[in-house]
């Protein structure tokens, strides 16, 4: 039960906004770590894949958009974040299966309107490849199937909670999606707790340059 109300929360990782700008081509022929993560690196190339992406993506949507400098800042932290997860993932030897990659690339394709081969052809004409895609797609999976791990099971329904949250909305839902609606809120509770916890925990060394 709980690991099919938890696979629901796509808050803290949408595979929608996953960033699928990565052209080699593009990037410097020199790059530079913007920040250490454990025995890991994030690249200066990454974070301004992600930040372009990022800028179309709210731009797109009528975002008031943060000054470039705190936007890369915001950014940075969050590949942070998922660099570490990604490390812990790999500790677990978690994998990804290739029939769930596949599906979830067609459901992104599909929800463009679009069959994998016309995704494909759009991608290629943004300067873009369906590898990236995919590579992006496994890493989020990977941290998905680590975020139900370790924090699905920390979070617990009591009927006494259900009732009183039926109660708080007026009474007017099923035990079934007050169940999953209370679920969401004390996940995405330990969510934050749990990302502060590995983040607090992990060493890190940032190298954005102040103007940058």
């Amino acid at each position: 039960m709980r690991s099919r109300h938890f696979a629901t929360l796509l808050l803290a990782l949408t595979l929608g906004a996953a960033p699928l700008t990565g052209l080699a081509q593009a990037r410097e022929p020199l790059d530079r770590i913007v920040a250490v993560v454990n025995d890991g690196a994030i690249m200066a190339s990454q974070l301004e894949d992600r930040f372009v992406q990022t800028k179309r993506q709210l731009n797109t949507q009528g975002v008031d958009l943060p000054p470039d400098r705190v936007l890369r800042q915001q950014i940075l932290d969050r590949l942070v974040v998922e660099e570490i997860q990604l490390q812990m993932a790999r500790e677990a030897n978690l994998s990804v299966d290739d029939t769930e990659l596949n599906r979830q690339v067609r459901a992104i394709a599909q929800s463009n309107n679009m069959t994998l081969d016309q995704f494909a052809d759009a991608l290629e004409a943004d300067g873009l490849s369906l590898g990236v895609v995919r590579d992006q797609v496994r890493r989020e999976l990977l941290m998905r199937e680590l975020q139900q791990r370790r924090v699905g099971g920390r979070v617990s329904l009591s009927e006494r909670e259900v009732d009183r949250f039926i109660e708080q909305q007026g009474g007017n839902m099923s035990r079934d999606q007050a169940r999953q609606a209370l679920f969401q809120r004390k996940a995405n509770d330990e969510m934050e707790d749990w990302v502060q916890e590995i983040r607090s925990g992990a060493f890190v060394d940032e190298r954005l340059e102040p103007n940058a």
